[in-house]
């Protein structure tokens, strides 16, 4: 998996908004006025990748409205993807409303991933039993979406920020990929072997077993 770098106020390098694409960004500044009165600074970032430019204001980019986030990893349940994509479209505007949406994405890819997706805590205790990295469950933890003091999905948080929003979705796509993706991928490759190697292998097993 690819990594990807969201975009960043005065940051030269990043995903572009619109391509996706990761490349160097160039910045200028205008000056916003009224009848001769001096406004804010607008910024613009230019992808040279694509061509195409997005537009920031007080650090906060206004144009895409989607905001550059990675795309839902896309073996992901529809309605997890719907939860994902809405909270692209506002976490530049609402950083707590788009955390809650990503919290209640985060227990339905537990109930995609075989739990309950009723006790966040309890579900990804199961999945790191399960193979899910111990590195993600101490991720998820530094997020608030596990412990003691969760906070319910759906529900706003007033602590969550930027950064917290910005993790959730790294962490839905990781876990995406690391739990759905990668074995999907790997069942594939076996499934292409031929019948007399995979009569083979499976015979090895047995005698193993």
């Amino acid at each position: 998996m690819i990594p990807y770098t969201a975009p960043q106020f005065e940051s030269t390098s990043f995903n572009c908004p619109h391509c996706q694409a990761f490349s160097h960004h160039d910045w200028e500044t205008a000056h916003a006025g009224w009848q001769g009165k001096s406004m804010d600074q607008v910024h613009f970032s230019f992808c040279r990748h694509c061509k195409n430019y997005a537009i920031w204001h007080q650090g906060i980019m206004i144009y895409p409205e989607f905001s550059g986030i990675e795309v839902p990893n896309i073996d992901l349940e529809d309605d997890i993807k719907r939860d994902y994509e809405e909270a692209a479209e506002i976490v530049q505007r609402s950083p707590r409303g788009a955390a809650a949406l990503l919290r209640l994405a985060v227990q339905k890819l537990c109930k995609q991933l075989g739990q309950k997706g009723k006790d966040v805590n309890t579900d990804i205790a199961n999945l790191v039993k399960e193979g899910l990295p111990v590195k993600i469950q101490k991720a998820l933890d530094t997020v608030r979406v596990t412990g003691n003091e969760a906070v319910h999905p759906g529900i706003l948080d007033l602590r969550d920020d930027q950064e917290t929003a910005q993790n959730l979705f790294k962490l839905i796509n990781f876990i995406a990929e690391k739990m759905i993706s990668e074995p999907k991928e790997v069942e594939k490759l076996f499934d292409n072997l031929p019948e007399d190697k995979k009569e083979a292998i499976e015979k090895r097993d047995q005698k193993n077993d």
